[in-house]
């Protein structure tokens, strides 16, 4: 009788193994079904070395990254303008299935007898120990334990189906000033509603729906939300041309209209880097709005002391740049006359 042991994980030692016995038996003692189980052994820990490597989408696994995309979580997360972004894609593609994401939760085993028995009986198994087939039998059985959970807990509690997604019905006055100046001159945001650009979340937000906001205000020659963008236009001129031209044109390509597909080729083609897709809306969503709120609050820093408070100002003694004597610009330094080091932040971190 052949004796296999599935316990080995690597191809080439299965393969030594069924080399030793080919050699014990005898090749002209080996049958038909006994050369279908040692290929069976060696294939099947391939196939596994294979997809580990290359990662390879298997029919399952394909399942599980196409329910992950589609579902409404999934999508709205990964769009640049969220919710409408999601309404574009609807009128764009219908074909689109929106399935909502399902996790189990204490609320639903506390309630339902027959999944707190399930999981019970998936806890035991998991304690368990095996070797060989009976290995991988255990493993698959509590896998399919763990499928069976989210039946058992769709036919006690039905998930929310979207048959029609529409854009939100909040409507936000960002012309509201809700904040106010405390007394070391920061400006202070007591409520989100009002729109700040040194929220970085924000200036997200902005970019996200530029060219909406900039279409609406066209005409509106009074209002706030016109030339809060036209502030918003000049900090990006002033800040990301000299410093990150590759966020300058990420920013241009995005309110062009561009696709991540399409500026992942043109950032290949002009600056010969190759960014995924994801990272390009990381960068457009989180990386560039912050690096923008950050010159904002540089802006409205050398504002203040110049207009508001009297401030005084220091010559960096390696660059020499004279600067606002802030700690934004010059890291504090108990036993220096100022208050501040002699050289800039700026020279600092660069030496």
């Amino acid at each position: 009788m052949i004796k296999l042991d599935y316990t080995i994980p690597s191809p080439e030692e299965r393969n030594d193994l069924v080399h030793d016995i080919i050699s014990d038996i005898g090749e002209d003692n080996l049958n038909h079904k006994a050369l279908e189980i040692m290929a069976d052994y060696l294939v099947f820990c391939m196939e596994k070395e294979e997809k580990r490597k290359r990662k390879i989408l298997t029919d399952n696994r394909m399942t599980t990254v196409n329910k992950r995309e589609s579902s409404l979580e999934g999508i709205a997360a990964k769009l640049e303008s969220g919710e409408d972004g999601l309404y574009k894609l609807i009128t764009n593609d219908k074909n689109v299935i929106l399935t909502p994401s399902t996790c189990i939760e204490k609320r639903d085993v506390d309630e339902i007898p027959m999944l707190r028995q399930l999981r019970e009986t998936i806890f035991g198994l998991e304690k368990k120990t095996a070797e060989g087939k009976d290995a991988f039998r255990l493993k698959r059985m509590i896998i399919e334990l763990r499928q069976d959970q989210y039946i058992i807990k769709n036919s006690f509690r039905r998930p929310i189906y979207f048959l029609r997604a529409n854009r939100g019905s909040q409507v936000i006055d960002w012309d509201s000033d809700t904040g106010y100046e405390n007394a070391n001159g920061d400006y202070v945001n007591v409520s989100e509603n009002r729109l700040d650009l040194t929220n970085y979340l924000h200036v997200s937000a902005v970019l996200c729906n530029y060219t909406l906001l900039t279409q609406k205000t066209a005409d509106e020659f009074n209002s706030e939300t016109r030339w809060m963008l036209k502030s918003l236009e000049d900090i990006i001129e002033d800040t990301l041309p000299i410093k990150y031209p590759m966020y300058y044109d990420i920013v241009i390509w995005k309110i062009d209209g561009k696709s991540n597909l399409e500026i992942q080729d043109l950032l290949d083609l002009k600056y010969g880097t190759t960014h995924s897709q994801e990272y390009i809306s990381s960068l457009f969503r989180n990386k560039i709005p912050k690096v923008i709120a950050e010159a904002v609050k540089e802006q409205w820093v050398i504002w203040f002391y110049s207009n508001k408070a009297k401030g005084e100002w220091k010559t960096c003694t390696r660059c020499g740049e004279t600067k606002l004597a802030h700690n934004r610009f010059f890291s504090k330094n108990k036993t220096a006359k100022s208050g501040f080091y002699s050289i800039c932040k700026i020279c600092r971190n660069s030496k």
